[in-house]
């Protein structure tokens, strides 16, 4: 690919724009590997360095992603939840017109840890319902979610009712359990074997982890989540005023 000589837009900025409308158009779909940097460098006649400026500008836009050793790939689409209303991931998604539907491959009873206990304003040691999910987002997985719930309450969720429900609905719709509130906790983390399997990532890749506490009043907790969600397929949005 032969980038124009006499254009005064900075070779990398080109090179920039010549992939990304490959990557609109389709040509490089998501997860393609991108050809390597030393492909590049004699398809555009170009340096490394400008190489890696405009492959670095992409990643920085979301569109492009690397794993160590392996190579730099094409990003699916980000979508994006506000944080301004407590809403389910379902609820939230098919308002924007996507697709959604839960594995869900755990739902059992366990004794809560001291954590969950805390959390749950529990004692250490009662009995939880832990509800284990992977989450898929136009069929693609995005996050999985482990939540936990005082086990009569939890006792009473089903498998398949999980599957095409968010949580928060079936508290409300099916079991009368009102919602008021939640404390979000949003930090980087690694993916472990358990999600980088279930999200169908590279061990240790690069994932947002979310706790969340939701109550069913100001002071009464109901349900306790970690949320694992594919960093390059995923963001929440925040409005403040000032």
């Amino acid at each position: 690919m032969q980038l124009p000589s006499s254009s005064v837009i900075p070779l990398y900025a080109q090179i920039k724009e010549a992939l990304r409308a490959k990557i609109v158009d389709g040509t490089y779909a998501p997860h393609q590997r991108l050809p390597s940097e030393s492909e590049m460098m004699a398809a555009f006649g170009v340096s490394r360095i400008t190489v890696r400026q405009a492959i670095r500008d992409l990643q920085n836009e979301g569109l492009l992603f690397s794993v160590h050793g392996k190579g730099t790939f094409v990003a699916l689409p980000k979508v994006s939840q506000e944080l301004t209303h407590l809403q389910g991931f379902n609820e939230a998604m098919h308002q924007l017109g996507h697709e959604t539907f839960s594995d869900v491959y755990g739902l059992t009873a366990v004794k809560g840890d001291a954590l969950v206990c805390a959390k749950l304003d529990l004692k250490t040691g009662a009995p939880v319902t832990e509800i284990r999910r992977v989450r898929y987002l136009n069929r693609e997985p995005v996050s999985v979610d482990v939540s936990y719930l005082p086990h009569e309450i939890g006792a009473r969720l089903s498998k398949t009712g999980l599957r095409d429900r968010d949580l928060f609905s079936l508290l409300e719709n099916e079991l009368g359990q009102p919602l008021h509130s939640a404390d979000v906790e949003i930090n980087a983390s690694s993916a472990n074997e358990e999600v980088a399997l279930r999200l169908q990532v590279p061990n240790q890749s690069p994932i947002l982890r979310i706790e969340r506490l939701t109550y069913a009043t100001p002071t009464q907790p109901l349900v306790f989540e970690y949320l694992h969600y594919r960093a390059e397929t995923f963001k929440y949005k925040l409005k403040v005023l000032r």
